[in-house]
C-alpha cells in the first residue's frame, strides 16, 4: 500500500469507464453503501492526495450521510479491458455542497450538467492495487443517457423538490442533503 496517487494510478482512474463509491455509517446495525458511477468527465484529480467527483441527483443519498457522519470512504476501480488490475483508494470523504466556495472553486473542473448535488473530495489516506484476475471482461462497455434525460427532464426546481422528498436522509435515517 502507497499513500499517494502516482502516475500510473492517475492514468488507470482516467481511462476506467466506471468506479465505486463504497460508505458505512458507524452503527453496527446500518447499511453498508457501494455505488456505481460513470458519466464521462465526471471525476476529476487535483493533485496526487486529492480526487473529486461530481454527485448527481439520484434515488439515494447515502454516500452524502456517511460522509457527512464519519467521513469514511473507499474507491474502487477495476479494468474490464485490457491487462487485468483492481485500485482502491482509502480516505476521507467530504461533501461539497452548490454554494459553498470550495465547491464553486472545483465545479469548473466539471463539464456543465444538470443536477449536480455535491462535489465528494476525497483525500486520499492509502492506495493498493490487486491482480484484478477475477474481474469479468466487458470490452463495449458505454454510457446510458437516461440520468441525464431524467435529470433535464425534472428541471432545476423538480430537482430541489426531488432533493427535498428523497436525498434529505439516508435509508438508516441519517441526516443527508439539507
Amino acid at each position: 500500500m502507497h499513500a499517494e496517487l502516482t502516475k500510473d494510478d492517475i492514468d488507470f482512474i482516467h481511462a476506467q469507464e466506471v468506479f465505486f463509491v463504497a460508505t458505512a455509517p458507524l452503527s453496527e446495525h446500518g447499511h453498508i453503501n457501494c455505488s456505481p458511477k460513470g458519466l464521462r468527465d465526471t471525476l476529476y484529480v487535483p493533485d496526487l492526495h486529492h480526487i473529486a467527483y461530481l454527485d448527481l441527483t439520484g434515488s439515494g443519498s447515502e454516500t452524502i450521510a456517511h460522509l457527512r457522519e464519519n467521513g469514511r470512504v473507499t474507491l474502487m476501480f477495476c479494468s474490464f479491458s485490457g491487462v487485468p488490475k483492481t485500485l482502491r483508494i482509502y480516505g476521507s470523504g467530504q461533501p461539497l455542497l452548490p454554494g459553498g466556495s470550495r465547491f464553486e472553486s472545483l465545479i469548473t473542473k466539471f463539464p456543465q450538467r444538470g443536477g449536480a448535488r455535491a462535489i465528494i473530495l476525497i483525500t486520499v489516506k492509502g492506495i493498493a492495487s490487486s491482480c484484478g484476475y477475477g474481474v469479468p471482461m466487458a470490452p463495449q462497455m458505454r454510457e446510458r443517457d437516461r440520468l441525464e434525460n431524467w435529470i433535464a427532464a425534472k428541471g432545476e426546481e423538480g430537482l430541489r423538490n426531488y432533493r427535498k422528498r428523497f436525498n434529505a436522509r439516508s435509508i438508516d435515517g441519517l441526516p443527508s442533503i439539507p
